[in-house]
């Protein structure tokens, strides 16, 4: 899971990047770069730690032209390391630059098969360089000097390549010098990827791709829509606009984006994230009302696991008629744990991340409320800060249904063993957790909610439903995951190791 943004005909492209990356800071604390171009070539900045950091005022200068993509890295396969820090380049053809957000399932093969058939030789752990790699030799296919629309064509050839052979969840914004922007989403939408335009003082038409709405909306660009699973875009130095989607499939988008991932000011595939976690804080009222009125849970206060639930905690406190109170003081200088690449990490940053409030604490019963529940380290952590600060009873609540299997498409689950779920009961999450109550949303209040969020969002939105990849929950996986355990345990043991 990463925070990708490309832009194309803005007089100040990579300020806006920088800018861009910082409102999408949430989706990626690991890694950033910038890639610039304009008559005299690409120009990169990257480096390890958050966008604030990589880039000062001096090496921004040196991102000129009027195009530029930017990347947030969010590490959930390979070493970290600076070389895996997007974007990448490539000089052949043309001069391509790439920035990826999702991840690759048949990574492995794809990377095995380049070294023999094609005899190229990979200089990073990333799976993106593998997809920059593919895209080149599809767009290497032509000769000679294209027009518009036959340059269009070999840019639809290549993705369409990328399409059949390429496993997972990506959504991918390049840059092909003296060409312009390509941009292209996974055949069933697992990752977001926005379009906005604005017009310039010039009267050009500047364009921006974001992960997030939340991105465009900062930097003033008006949203044209997302771009559709399986549609490719190209949009040239002039402004001018080339869609066609190659291969679609019901969308699956990740539900997981709603529930957690993304900022409450974005609106998702035509679903706002605000109104979302809205409609789960209501649904999972309802589902408590009957354990309150069979009296298995008495509670005085509501109580959001600071900052992702706090919003369907609300809603929760209004369903229930039960007073809410913000009791967790949140330290804003420590990183999101969940993100965080190891367990003695995330322990240790719970200690410092939340304060309790004893005053109004004490002699509670509390309902704890969190987005999901995904090892447990940090819910049993905060369940006993908040014992220890007095309460009488610790009920803990997940606006996410249990999360019992790995997720292979760029969040960092991918092992049964690590999730606290997995073949347990609630009663044994219950215990284990030190919870006096555990209750979870169900897939179907999850499911309902997307899609109310949308229908009080766009009435008219042609997408009624929502049928989104929930694959962490069931094991239903949108595409073949055969070959992903071996190749995500062996990467695991190697971070372990570092």
């Amino acid at each position: 899971m990463c925070g990708i943004v490309g832009l194309v005909g803005s007089s100040d492209a990579a300020r806006e990047a920088f800018l861009g990356l910082t409102t999408l800071q949430h989706r990626g604390q690991d890694a950033a770069g910038i890639l610039s171009y304009d008559s005299d070539g690409f120009h990169r900045v990257k480096n390890l730690g958050l966008v604030e950091s990589v880039f000062t005022r001096d090496n921004m200068q040196s991102l000129a032209g009027s195009i530029a993509l930017g990347h947030a890295r969010y590490s959930t396969i390979g070493k970290g390391d600076l070389i895996d820090v997007q974007p990448f380049v490539i000089s052949y053809p043309y001069g391509i630059g790439m920035v990826h957000n999702g991840n690759i399932v048949n990574v492995s093969e794809l990377a095995q098969d380049l070294k023999i058939r094609a005899r190229r030789h990979l200089l990073t752990h990333s799976d993106t360089e593998v997809v920059l790699n593919l895209f080149a030799e599809g767009m290497a296919k032509a000769t000679g000097e294209e027009v518009r629309e036959q340059f269009f064509e070999t840019v639809c050839s290549a993705v369409s390549d990328i399409f059949k052979r390429v496993n997972g969840s990506y959504s991918i914004i390049t840059v092909i010098a003296d060409q312009g922007l390509v941009a292209f989403r996974d055949p069933y939408g697992i990752r977001p990827l926005v379009w906005g335009k604005r017009t310039e003082p010039s009267g050009k038409i500047a364009h921006c791709l974001a992960s997030e709405s939340v991105a465009l909306n900062f930097l003033g660009y008006e949203i044209v829509r997302d771009i559709a699973p399986g549609e490719v875009i190209f949009i040239d130095q002039d402004g001018r606009v080339q869609t066609r989607v190659l291969d679609a499939r019901p969308p699956r988008h990740c539900m997981f984006e709603w529930v957690y991932f993304a900022s409450p000011e974005s609106e998702i595939d035509e679903t706002p994230v605000y109104g979302t976690r809205i409609q789960l804080g209501r649904s999972l009222g309802k589902l408590l009302k009957k354990q309150i009125e069979e009296k298995k849970i008495e509670a005085d206060i509501i109580v959001p696991v600071p900052e992702t639930s706090r919003i369907a905690a609300i809603a929760l406190a209004e369903e229930l008629g039960i007073p809410y109170r913000e009791v967790l003081i949140k330290n804003r200088y420590i990183k999101r744990t969940f993100i965080l690449d190891s367990q003695e990490k995330r322990q240790k940053a719970v200690n410092l991340k939340l304060s309790p409030v004893r005053s109004e604490i004490e002699g509670k019963r509390v309902i704890l409320v969190d987005d999901s529940i995904v090892r447990g380290t940090t819910s049993k952590k905060i369940i006993e800060l908040v014992r220890n600060a007095g309460a009488s009873k610790v009920f803990f609540v997940s606006t996410c249904p249990p999360i019992q299997h790995p997720c292979y498409y760029g969040i960092d689950f991918p092992e049964e063993s690590e999730l606290i779920a997995s073949g347990r009961t609630e009663g044994e999450v219950r215990d284990a957790l030190g919870a006096d109550e555990v209750v979870y949303q169900n897939v179907e209040g999850l499911k309902e909610s997307i899609a109310a969020a949308r229908r009080v969002a766009h009435p008219s939105s042609r997408m009624k439903g929502e049928n989104p990849c929930t694959a962490c929950l069931d094991g239903c996986y949108p595409t073949d995951v055969a070959s992903a355990g071996n190749r995500f345990a062996a990467d695991r043991k190697a971070d372990r190791r570092k």
